[in-house]
């Protein structure tokens, strides 16, 4: 596995923290936020979310579950893909990369795969790359994966089109790289095999849907923002959002009478 916890250790200091312009008018679905990025700590990736999504309670300490054949295939599939860092110098990550910004910005031209634009999605600096060592190319393939076959509820976390925001506001993409994180963590799966009935629970879904993982992370984004809301939170209050968002999806997980991923109550809040 690649090293995820590239970012600073340590300090309550956040980075790319967006600033929502006050004359911003919630209903109109045209509009592009302005914003600005405040440079930090790079507390929000890896090892800076140790505390909220790599922590192990003692309830997590339980054997470990065995696996049919089709879902340790799955498994594996899902960890080989956890496994690819991201290289801005192999043209899939490439093409990927600049996928991404034409579906968050179809009418605007990218100048280039360095550019001060990316900021606008919520990235650290104008080098989307340095950013991805806390989730590794799935966290853009996550993004993608939301971004087409969710397109309004992509576009309405993006721009922040939803509710009674705070004046400093979350940074989109990093907040995405940090939702796979905590998926990774959250479901154990870099381990051989589940060691958690979350974990695996999850692995029924995946043997299913060899989406669930890519399905999941939209569920999780969104879910995270609804709970952002509603705790009226800033962005100091991020780290206690996102552990509320895990409680919330292990709720979910391990609901009786689910047999998809479709049926966990917070896949409601998607919109296509």
């Amino acid at each position: 596995m690649d090293d995820r916890g590239g970012g600073a250790g340590g300090g309550g200091s956040f980075v790319a923290v967006r600033r929502i312009s006050p004359n911003i008018d919630s209903g109109n679905a045209c509009h592009t936020t302005s914003a600005e990025v405040v440079a930090g700590s790079a507390a929000w990736i890896g090892r800076g979310l140790s505390c909220v999504c790599a922590q192990r309670r003692e309830s997590d300490a339980r054997p470990s579950f065995d696996l049919t054949p089709a879902q340790e295939e799955c498994l594996q599939r899902l960890q080989s893909r956890i496994d690819v860092a991201y290289d801005s110098s192999i043209l899939e990550h490439q093409v990927a990369l600049r996928a991404l910004w034409h579906a968050a910005f179809p009418e605007e031209e990218l100048n280039g795969l360095i550019s001060d634009q990316w900021k606008e999605m919520g990235w650290q600096g104008k080098d989307p790359s340095t950013d991805f060592r806390g989730g590794g190319f799935i966290s853009l393939e996550n993004l993608l994966f939301f971004a087409r076959y969710f397109p309004k509820s992509f576009q309405d976390l993006l721009r922040k089109r939803e509710g009674d925001r705070s004046l400093w506001e979350y940074p989109f993409a990093v907040a995405g790289v940090n939702i796979t994180f905590m998926l990774i963590q959250m479901l154990d799966l870099e381990a051989v095999k589940p060691r958690t009935l979350v974990g695996a629970t999850f692995l029924k879904y995946l043997s299913e849907n060899e989406a669930a993982f890519d399905l999941l992370y939209c569920i999780a984004f969104k879910l995270m923002d609804r709970l952002w809301l509603s705790m009226r939170a800033s962005y100091m209050d991020f780290n206690a959002v996102m552990k509320s968002t895990r409680r919330q999806l292990e709720r979910e997980l391990l609901l009786e009478d689910t047999t998809r991923l479709e049926d966990l109550p917070s896949y409601g809040l998607l919109c296509r």
